[in-house]
């Protein structure tokens, strides 16, 4: 289990669309426990396969938020939406490819999705609350979108400049 570096927008991978996942390897397993492993660490509550360079369809999440509960760390792969319910809600999002940067972001409150598990099982499971934000996010990830691309133009120029400057801050350093 290692720490991946994590992609910062812009870059040209996190806007592809990723391929599906064959079959469960022993590559699969390992991507699974390093992002899960880059995630605890950075700290957050969703990694995306783009966000460490590997374009395939796997993200992992864990929205427990509550320091005292026992951690539920999930691996998802070649996961869609089945169902999503008509009341919608407004998170204040964030992204570990989009440092500091946060934005109110709709989408719909419920989620049912349906993915392969490292098992090499079928899942399905309803989320709600940060769960299917988290869940929404991390799948728009694997098509390409990012966050503030459900942002208004002059808000995503925005973030976007900050996230250059940071860049080239980071190379200068």
């Amino acid at each position: 289990m290692s720490i991946r570096p994590i992609l910062i927008h812009p870059d040209p991978r996190l806007k592809k669309r990723c391929a599906p996942v064959a079959r469960v390897t022993p590559e699969i397993e390992a991507l699974a426990d390093d992002m899960l492993a880059t995630m605890y660490d950075a700290p957050g509550v969703g990694l995306a396969a783009p966000q460490v360079g590997v374009l395939q369809r796997i993200f992992v999440m864990d929205a427990t938020r509550d320091p005292d509960a026992e951690r539920r760390p999930m691996v998802l792969i070649n996961p869609e939406i089945a169902w999503t319910s008509d009341t919608l809600n407004t998170y204040d999002e964030g992204c570990l490819s989009i440092p500091d940067q946060y934005a109110d972001v709709t989408r719909p409150a419920e989620v049912r999705m349906r993915w392969l598990g490292l098992d090499g099982k079928t899942h399905e499971e309803e989320f709600d609350g940060l769960w299917a934000t988290c869940a929404q996010h991390e799948l728009d990830h694997l098509d390409g979108v990012l966050f503030i691309d459900h942002l208004s133009a002059i808000k995503r120029q925005m973030i976007t400049r900050r996230m250059v400057k940071l860049k080239r801050e980071r190379t200068r350093a």
